[in-house]
C-alpha cells in the first residue's frame, strides 16, 4: 500500500491513497483525516486503507484524481519524533576523517542517533531555504521508517514487527556550521535544516523480496542537477539495519506511533556505486588526490533522490526532487 499527505488540511496535510504506479490518489479522510491520525489508531486504519488501496488498483472508474507530487508534503508534514543514524559505518569512517574526529567508542557495537528537529519537513518538491550557500550545503539520501507504538525495551525480535511503513529521506546538512557545533559537545541543532521525505510512504509488502523484515536490498539513486551522483545498494553494508535502530531508540523509553527513524546516509565500501552525499565523496577525494574537489551545493541546484522497482522500472517512492534557493 501507498500513502500519501496532501498540502491541502492544515499543518498535518489530508491522507491519500496512492495507486501502486503513481498516477491516481483517492481521499482516505473518511478513515483517517491525517496519516498521524491513522497511526493513533492503526490497527483499525490499517485494514480499512489497505480495502480502499486495492480497490484503487484493480478499479478503472473509481473517484480518483490525479496524482500530483508538487500537491503533497512529505507523508508526516510533521512529527512527534524524529531520529536519525549512522548505520553504514563506512560512511562514519569517512565523514569523520574529513571532520578529524575519531570514531566513537564501541561504534560497531551499537548505533548511533541523532534527535532531528520534526516541527516541520520539506515536501518532496518544495525548495531547501538556506540563507547562505557558505554554510556548506549537503544532502544526505536515506531510507526511513515509521513506527507505531513501540514499547519500552523492545528487543531486536520484536522490533520487526513495529517497522509499519517506509519512504526515502534527504536529510540536508551544513557541513561549514556541523563541525564547530559539534566541537562544543552537544549534537547537531543548527546544522541540521528540516529534511524532506519522498512523495509517498509504502508499507513493507510493497517491496515484495527486496525487504526482509530489517532492510531494503535496493540501490538508492541521487542525481544532482541531472547527472548521476551515487546508486550505492541500501542492503549493502549495512552495519546497524532497523530492528537494530528501533531497538536502540527504545532502550531507555517508549516510541510514540508516528516516530520517524532514519537510516543515515546510505553507503557502500565500492567506490564506483558513487556517494549519496557531497561530503563523503570530497572525503574520497581528499584521499585519492590530497584535496577536495566537489562543491557544496549553491543557489540553484537541484537534488533527485529515487528507488526504483526492478519489475516496472517505475519509482517506488516517487522522487525527492527539491531546488536550493536563498531564504
Amino acid at each position: 500500500m501507498k500513502l500519501g499527505s496532501l498540502k491541502e488540511g492544515g499543518r498535518d496535510g489530508t491522507l491519500v491513497v496512492v495507486n501502486r504506479d503513481l498516477t491516481r490518489m483517492m481521499l482516505a479522510s473518511d478513515i483517517a483525516p491525517n496519516l498521524q491520525a491513522a497511526l493513533d489508531i492503526w490497527d483499525k486504519a490499517l485494514p480499512e486503507l489497505q480495502k480502499l488501496y486495492d480497490r484503487l488498483n484493480s478499479e478503472g472508474s473509481l473517484d480518483a484524481r490525479p496524482f500530483v507530487a508538487s500537491e503533497m508534503s512529505s507523508p508526516l508534514p510533521r512529527a512527534f519524533q524524529w531520529a536519525d543514524g549512522s548505520a553504514y559505518l563506512n560512511h562514519m569512517r569517512l565523514v569523520r576523517k574529513a571532520r578529524g574526529a575519531e570514531m566513537p567508542a564501541g561504534f560497531d557495537q551499537e548505533p548511533l542517533l541523532y534527535q532531528g528537529g520534526s516541527d516541520g519537513f520539506i515536501g518532496p518538491e518544495d525548495p531547501i531555504e538556506i540563507s547562505d550557500d557558505s554554510w556548506g550545503i549537503d544532502f544526505e539520501s536515506e531510507v526511513a521508517i515509521i513506527t507505531n507504538d513501540v514499547p519500552y525495551g523492545v528487543t531486536y525480535e520484536q522490533a520487526a514487527e513495529h517497522i509499519q511503513l517506509i519512504m526515502l529521506c534527504n536529510d540536508v546538512s551544513l557541513r561549514n556550521i556541523m563541525r564547530p557545533e559539534l566541537n562544543k559537545g552537544f549534537g547537531f541543532f543548527q546544522s541540521k535544516p528540516a529534511s524532506a521525505f519522498s512523495p509517498v510512504c509504502v508499507t513493507p509488502d510493497e517491496l515484495g523480496s527486496h525487504w526482509n523484515g530489517r532492510k531494503i536490498s535496493l540501490p538508492l539513486i541521487t542525481e544532482l542537477n541531472g547527472n548521476l551522483f551515487g546508486c550505492p545498494n541500501a542492503g549493502d553494508d549495512l552495519t546497524f539495519d532497523f530492528c537494530h535502530l528501533v531497538q536502540h531508540a527504545a532502550m531507555t523509553r517508549s516510541l510514540g506511533a508516528g516516530t520517524i527513524i532514519g537510516s543515515g546516509t546510505v553507503s557502500n565500501k565500492n567506490p564506483d556505486v558513487g556517494s549519496s552525499c557531497i561530503q563523503e565523496k570530497r572525503m574520497i577525494e581528499t584521499i585519492e588526490i590530497g584535496e577536495p574537489e566537489t562543491p557544496f551545493l549553491q543557489f540553484g541546484d537541484r537534488v533527485r533522490i529515487t528507488m526504483i522497482d526492478p519489475k516496472s522500472g517505475q519509482p517506488i517512492f516517487g522522487a525527492i526532487d527539491c531546488k536550493v534557493v536563498t531564504k
